[in-house]
Order: C-alpha cells, then structure tokens, then sequence
C-alpha cells in the first residue's frame, strides 16, 4: 500500500449536505460505521430542504428498537410511505431548474427494498456518489480487522493504521474532538475540510445554507455541483490556521 493513503470515516447520512461529499472526494479510502450506537439526535436518518423558503426536516422513520442497538441493527419502518416521500420534494421543488432530473435520482434511491437502516444509507450513498461521479472506494467498518470496543480517536486512530494511512481528514465540525499530538505519535497527519463558499440562487429569497445534497442538486447544473465537490474547500490543521 502507499504511505500517502488519505483516509475519511464519517457515520452514514440520509442524503447529507454537499461538504459529507466533499470529504468523500478528497480522499482515497472513505470509511463509513455500520458497527457503531444509532444517535436519535444526529443526522443518521434525516436532513433538511427548501419548503416555502424555509429549512424543512425530512426523516426515514425507524421501527422501535433498543437505544443501544448499532446503526447496522436498527430497520426502517413499515410505514414508511415512499411514494409520499418523493411527492413531499415535488412539491417542495417545484420550478426548480433540475427538479425532474433529480427525483429520478430520489426515487431510484427510495425504491431500494431493504428495511435496514445501514444497508438503505449504504445504497443511497453509493447512488449519490455514483450521480456525483465519485469513485472513492467506500469501506464498511466492520470489514476492517481491528478492536471494534475501541472508541472515539482511538478507533479512527485504529482504523488508519489498518489501512496504512498517513492523513486523516474530517469535517470541520470535529475539530474540538480530536488531539493533533496524538495522531502525531502514530504519524498520523490530522487534517480538516472546510467547505467554501457554496452561494447559489435557490427561489429568489435568502439564501439557505447547509442543506441537504439535493438542494444544491435541484438548482445547479450536475458539471457545476462536481466541480464544487472536488474544489470548492480547503484542507486545515488543527491550530490556528483553522
């Protein structure tokens, strides 16, 4: 293997913002956990669009199961209702210029028939990465042979020496949970994405930001969002330049 692997691990997400594909493309190994706890409040299961204006969330319902279950044990739930889904972001995007190009996308991504939550993202991740011409190779964590009880620095730490990697790269939003010295000791280089400006027109009010991948998807040409995903942020360090 080469010693200049970059590698990124993130949770799964259901059609997460433009910045989760941004990580996926700025590295060469891309690690998603199945083998880790489910988090109500997180993004797991649902995001955010444009309706009316506003920020509207949007959730996969899941069956009732033990708040202690991994992500690769919890199922979506019977009702579910797809086709209410899909005609939810129809409405929503009505007029916009790729709304029919994108619901393509969408119900391709709906329609796939597994109920459990990890195999559905998983599915939907690599559809999206498939649309956005990404060809990172996507890991599933459980496949990685190392201590699965570890936890926070000390699994991703573990994880990056499995695959011999010598940068790790996160989400800006994870600079508080990281030691720069720590990874160091492993000769592991601690790097952050930071999205950049990523304006575009969306129905003529204010700008909304943060939103999932479909909103960008919905109002901007697919040749403009890929150029984004591969140029539009920079790589940080974990002091002051960050």
């Amino acid at each position: 293997m080469s010693t200049d692997v970059m590698i990124g691990i993130m949770q799964p997400y259901f059609l997460p913002y433009i910045g989760y594909f941004q990580l996926i493309g700025a590295v060469n190994r891309f690690v998603i956990y199945d083998n880790i706890k489910y988090t109500k409040k997180g993004w797991i299961n649902r995001n955010r669009y444009l309706l009316n204006g506003v920020p509207h969330t949007f959730t996969l319902p899941l069956a009732s199961g033990s708040d202690h279950a991994d992500i690769r044990d919890r199922r979506i739930s019977e009702v579910f209702d797809r086709r209410k889904f899909i005609e939810g972001i129809h409405g929503a995007y009505r007029g916009a210029p790729n709304v029919e190009t994108v619901l393509d996308l969408i119900a391709t991504i709906i329609s796939f028939e597994d109920r459990n939550l990890f195999s559905f993202l998983h599915n939907s991740l690599l559809r999206t990465c498939a649309y956005l011409q990404l060809n990172t190779p996507i890991i599933v964590s459980s496949t990685i042979p190392i201590d699965h009880e570890l936890r926070s620095q000390e699994k991703v730490i573990a994880i990056c020496r499995s695959q011999n990697a010598r940068v790790y790269v996160n989400s800006i939003g994870g600079l508080a949970l990281y030691a720069r010295e720590r990874f160091s000791t492993d000769c592991i280089d601690l790097r952050f994405l930071k999205s950049g400006d990523l304006r575009y027109p969306q129905f003529g009010g204010a700008f909304v930001p943060s939103l999932s991948i479909l909103d960008v998807l919905m109002f901007n040409p697919i040749e403009i969002t890929r150029e984004w995903i591969r140029s539009r942020y920079s790589l940080v360090g974990s002091g002051a330049e960050a």
